[in-house]
């Protein structure tokens, strides 16, 4: 195909293999909620500066991310699973197709193509890209903003990338000045490595920052005016207090390693290719092993330096980043996104690599993903013949729920989903015995992986996790109608930051947002959501505060281990 074809057809792959199933299942995790609900207040409120949500929170994040969501569920009508994962959907989109471009201008089509479907369907781009969190949104305007910088470089260092300094300025307004550092200080390590002037590279490189926190500033302000010092402190412990390890409370507090064993799983199902291909580099030839470190470190560095500069700079940008989060304390999976773009087109020119060379490797990979396909495929069959006992996964609520689930899945979708699994298993048996042959077998197997989970499976386990009917059954004794509801969590009261609030019930309720704070507002009259465990150990406080306190329901499904009390109270 030519390269345009192969981008339209591209494009038409991804949009195919995510808008449909981004709306198919519930918020089952807190983090999806704490961010549309910030987009539903945005929206409530009329206050798109900094509008209050879950008891009086403030966001923890900059809005763009809010702003784009509340967008799109403006023009819906309302603040839903799928429009809040749709601005996820774009991004991962936009960052796999202006990386396809990038790439095959430089490269070719074939590398570029490989790179972007392992892009679209790894484990880690893939869950955020179909998530309402920020981090997606953040990757793409940090991948988009850093080949803007290449392309800068390329045309000879002229002028300002006024379009990186755009991207760079929305990145910072989704998740702070890392969405301006991270690429500046990439291409200021990629310009040292050049043999660049030193002073030039970095006061460039501050320049572009600086220029990049301009349209920022603005909101910034604004929010401060609205804040005041609660913004501003929040803000530090955020964005300083998060990379100098001078956080007033825990987050994410994992030991330096934790980031390599992310790109692991990250990386799944292709890591399991690297164990395959390991079986077919027995044997062969990798060379002598250098005793003099000297003579060593100096084949390194000439072989460093002869690298194309696309391919120098792809690899500086993975080290860089991946070495920046190495710092601080704080790590998630999420903050290594932006380097995976760059690590994928590696893996992409391995892949080709071993569809030339070492066939072998890539047909046993094959054939575990064929396996593993049509194992999902016989337990789907056996559910749907309430063969498999609903004990399978364990004895709690959840487990139960999660094969129930999977015994009643059905619809288009679904079965439209299963038919690609189907598919992608009979051409891996019939596929030509040309290496390309196994490669794309490879890819489609990937690709139909990922839309069966999508369609069928995933959104029936997901749903057994939601809190959805929890809400429903506290709307029912606890209606708006008849007096406001309350929560009060034990961790939230002693927790230093970032308090826990039941983010899915939150949403969930037929008010969203309606959840007020019993402990910091100390109410007349209302109902109060509690857990069943907690309220034994502080009703006798409440009451000493002057409060009648008198139980209406407790709920049948658990939360946190635990069925929840809605209690009347009055002063």
């Amino acid at each position: 195909m030519t390269t345009k074809r192969t981008f339209w057809f591209l494009f038409l792959v991804c949009i195919i293999t995510l808008l449909p199933f981004i709306g198919l299942y519930d918020y089952n995790t807190k983090g999806e909620p704490r961010e549309s609900i910030v987009s539903y207040s945005i929206l409530e409120t009329g206050n798109w500066i900094l509008s209050r949500n879950n008891g009086g929170e403030m966001a923890y994040k900059p809005p763009f991310f809010h702003w784009c969501v509340a967008a799109v569920s403006y023009v819906w009508g309302s603040v839903t699973e799928a429009t809040s994962r749709f601005p996820s959907v774009v991004a991962l989109v936009a960052m796999i197709m202006s990386g396809f471009c990038f790439f095959t201008r430089r490269k070719d089509v074939r590398t570029s193509l490989v790179t972007a479907i392992i892009c679209l369907t790894c484990f880690e781009l893939h869950r955020a890209g179909m998530n309402c969190r920020v981090d997606m949104v953040l990757t793409a305007l940090t991948c988009g903003a850093l080949y803007m910088l290449y392309r800068w470089y390329e045309q000879g260092q002229k002028g300002i990338p006024l379009i990186a300094i755009l991207l760079m300025s929305a990145g910072t307004m989704t998740k702070g000045p890392v969405g301006a550092l991270i690429p500046c200080i990439c291409m200021g390590a990629f310009l040292l490595m050049k043999k660049q002037n030193f002073f030039r590279a970095f006061f460039t490189m501050i320049g572009f920052s600086l220029l990049s926190f301009i349209l920022p500033a603005f909101w910034y302000y604004a929010a401060w005016q609205q804040g005041g010092q609660e913004f501003y402190d929040l803000m530090m412990e955020e964005n300083i207090g998060r990379m100098t390890n001078t956080m007033s409370y825990n987050s994410c507090v994992e030991p330096w390693w934790f980031n390599f064993l992310t790109l692991l799983y990250g990386f799944l199902p292709f890591t399991l290719l690297l164990l395959f291909s390991l079986f077919s580099m027995k044997g062969a030839r990798i060379g002598k092993c250098e005793s003099n470190i000297k003579t060593t470190w100096k084949k390194f560095t000439n072989w460093l330096f002869s690298l194309k500069d696309v391919d120098l700079f792809s690899l500086v940008c993975a080290v860089v980043i991946v070495g920046f989060y190495c710092i601080p304390q704080s790590k998630r999976s999420v903050y290594l996104m932006p380097a995976y773009p760059f690590i994928a087109y590696f893996i992409a020119r391995f892949m080709i690599w071993l569809a030339d060379n070492r066939k072998k490797s890539l047909s046993m990979y094959g054939w575990v993903l064929c396996t593993i396909s049509v194992i999902l495929l016989l337990l789907t069959v056996a559910l749907k013949m309430h063969l498999v006992p609903e004990t399978l996964f364990g004895h709690s609520e959840q487990n139960i729920r999660t094969i129930h689930n999977l015994e009643d899945i059905n619809g288009f979708i679904v079965w439209a989903s299963i038919a690609v699994v189907v598919l992608s298993c009979f051409y891996w048996i019939r596929r030509k015995g040309s290496p390309w042959g196994d490669l794309v077998g490879v890819l489609f197997l990937v690709l139909a992986l990922n839309v069966g989970l999508d369609g069928a499976w995933k959104p029936a386990a997901l749903n057994a996790k939601s809190m959805k009917s929890v809400a429903a059954e506290i709307d029912q004794y606890a209606p708006e109608s008849k007096g406001t509801l309350y929560e009060y969590i034990e961790g939230s009261v002693t927790a230093l930051g970032d308090p826990v609030h039941f983010f899915e019930i939150n949403f969930y309720l037929q008010h969203p947002n309606r959840l007020g704070n019993f402990y910091k507002e100390r109410p007349q009259s209302g109902f109060l959501l509690i857990k069943q465990d907690e309220y034994a150990r502080h009703k006798a406080e409440f009451e000493s505060w002057g409060y009648k306190m008198n139980t209406v329901h407790e709920t049948s499904q658990n939360v946190w281990g635990t069925p929840l009390c809605i209690v009347k109270f009055q002063k």
